[in-house]
């Protein structure tokens, strides 16, 4: 049985984040190390501060990547040998730590890094929104008059695009205007992949290429999160990484790279379900769970356990 294991992105940061993690053995070493980095332990700090703190982008990129290893910390005695793991945005960061490149330690404090370069690079009010409903060739018009981009393709005409915050909310009115379903702004307070942030590629990568890489573990396939291209060599794929944080991202392709590579079950680490329902529409044939859909880690590992 193949296992495809998707790490989310930002934005579904909550208060029960580390729900079926915060007290298990496996996960502590990875708490530790994220405290490093926020200066307190993350499973009090989500019970603890005020939401919005959760969304701001040094501190939500973290729990992210946190979220997905301390889970796949918890399940590593279980999984299947063979398995397929692809990260959406900067659970591609988590995807590389699960995939054996780097160290939980070490993805934490390139996701830091990261991070921290994409501040520098961003303005006030800059951000991404949602846009579903209309064709690529619908949008791409709507987009370049508001001078924002497209940052992410995702399955069934689901965009993300980027910009300045007026322009945003001047692109989702007349997108709504024009018959898209959805036209909303995200939380995320950085423009993701798109031009905005090309400032961050360069100090990124020097970070990227301070740490050294290994080679996936074996039995397990590493997509690219951009197109879905498998990695094979870490060190090749740094650059990709790096301009990943100004570039287009076709989800999209990545979840077709995820059938391709002849997935049975699919888990989303989290937080939240996009990534599920996304790859449940896109291959219906698939079983497909979000971990957030379990109410205990043993029933988790009770799941993974019975294929």
């Amino acid at each position: 049985m193949t296992l495809a294991l998707l790490c989310s992105g930002q934005g579904l940061q909550a208060p029960d984040l580390f729900a079926l993690t915060a007290d298990a053995p496996a996960a502590a070493p990875i708490f530790a190390a994220a405290a490093e980095h926020l200066g307190r332990d993350l499973r009090r700090l989500v019970a603890e501060v005020d939401p919005d703190v959760l969304y701001a982008n040094r501190t939500g990129q973290i729990l992210c990547v946190t979220a997905a290893l301390a889970l796949a910390a918890c399940l590593a005695d279980i999984l299947p040998r063979r398995r397929v793991v692809a990260g959406y945005s900067v659970g591609e960061m988590a995807a590389w730590g699960i995939a054996g490149i780097w160290t939980p330690v070490q993805a934490l404090g390139l996701t830091a890094a990261r991070a921290e370069a994409m501040d520098a690079a961003s303005r006030p009010g800059q951000g991404l929104a949602a846009i579903r409903g209309l064709s690529r060739a619908a949008l791409d018009p709507l987009v370049a008059r508001h001078a924002c981009a497209v940052a992410i393709r995702n399955p069934a005409n689901l965009f993300v695009v980027g910009g300045r915050g007026d322009a945003l909310d001047a692109l989702c009115a007349e997108a709504s205007e024009r018959g898209a379903l959805r036209a909303s702004r995200l939380a995320v307070a950085v423009a993701s992949h798109t031009p905005l942030l090309e400032p961050a590629v360069l100090p990124f990568r020097a970070r990227l290429d301070a740490v050294p890489v290994r080679r996936p573990t074996a039995g397990l396939t590493l997509l690219n999160g951009t197109d879905g291209a498998p990695i094979f060599d870490g060190a090749g794929f740094r650059g990709v990484l790096a301009r990943q944080v100004a570039t287009f991202v076709d989800w999209a392709a990545c979840l077709d790279a995820v059938v391709e590579r002849g997935a049975e079950r699919v888990l989303e680490l989290g937080p939240g379900h996009a990534l599920a329902d996304m790859m449940r529409a896109r291959a219906p044939h698939l079983t497909v769970r979000s971990a957030d859909a379990f109410h205990t880690l043993a029933g988790l590992r009770a799941w993974i356990a019975e294929a």
